[in-house]
């Protein structure tokens, strides 16, 4: 009777606190249903105005001719040419030291209290505004020169490389099983021919995946280079003079009172979202694992 009695009373009790349960689980989903929607709505929103606005300004004027002066007419060339000079000379410097480092940190001192260090500062790195590298560079570099050039500009956004390559270099030789390299060993190669034919030749689709989110991240700064390339309203190819950059001429063209500005603003914002789009899709394909039929 007792154990009846018990079970009797407990019945109730673990129906009301599975009831309980599902109503507050039910809440949480709407609400994080209801966070999703909201935050879909307005990347929803931001897309559309910028592919009306931007298509709506498409042409071949854009990339045949230079920005053009104050109530005029006229293209994105110069800065289109500018931001593809600047993030190709920051990706050559950048990625190599990034790559070696990422490798250091993986091969060779995995273990090291300099390795403990370097990824500490490298997180920093990572999450510091683009803003403070660009100051840094304007001290180190523009101020002793005295004016602004495109070669300071490719430095900030080689400082901006560095870590992401370093990161993702890291993460994915870790990732390697250590029985290849057991197996190199064993075999008597010295630890460079393994990195190289070995560790390198594994992960080299994930090291590919880091340069390719380097280059992304760093094609849409505006900040850095306003510290150090500025902007170029001409064509310029000297790397040792002020040149033009798409996102700081969206930045200045966006604040101006001109309408044909403002339309190349967003003509411009549409090109760097369509090729950060480009290789984020290209990124995950390298990422993605590679089956055989």
């Amino acid at each position: 009777m007792a154990t009846l009695g018990n079970s009797a009373v407990s019945t109730p009790m673990a129906q009301a606190l599975y009831r309980r349960r599902r109503r507050g689980n039910g809440i949480l989903l709407s609400l994080s249903l209801a966070a999703t929607v909201f935050g879909l709505v307005w990347l929803a929103l931001i897309l559309v105005g910028l592919l009306w606005q931007g298509f709506s300004g498409l042409s071949l004027v854009i990339f045949t001719e230079t920005t053009p002066p104050p109530g005029a007419t006229g293209g994105l060339i110069n800065a289109i040419y500018g931001s593809i000079v600047m993030t190709v000379i920051g990706v050559v410097i950048g990625t190599p030291i990034g790559i070696c480092a990422g490798t250091y940190m993986a091969e060779y001192g995995r273990h090291n209290q300099l390795t403990n260090v370097v990824r500490f500062i490298n997180d920093i790195l990572l999450a510091a505004p683009s803003i403070v590298i660009g100051l840094f560079v304007y001290e180190v570099v523009v101020a002793p020169m005295g004016h602004f050039s495109a070669m300071a500009g490719s430095l900030a956004l080689a400082i901006l490389v560095i870590p992401v390559v370093v990161r993702t270099t890291e993460d994915m030789l870790n990732l390697v099983p250590n029985t290849m390299r057991e197996a190199t060993a064993a075999l008597g190669l010295p630890r460079s021919v393994m990195i190289q034919k070995v560790a390198y030749r594994a992960a080299m689709s994930g090291i590919v995946t880091g340069v390719l989110l380097a280059i992304a991240r760093v094609m849409g700064e505006t900040a850095p280079l306003l510290f150090t390339a500025l902007n170029n309203q001409f064509w310029s190819t000297n790397l040792n003079a002020p040149m033009a950059s798409l996102p700081v001429t969206i930045f200045q063209f966006a604040l101006s009172p001109y309408p044909e500005w403002q339309k190349l603003a967003w003509t411009g914002a549409l090109l760097i979202t369509l090729t950060v789009l480009a290789l984020n899709i290209v990124a995950r394909a390298f990422l993605s694992p590679r089956t055989s039929k």
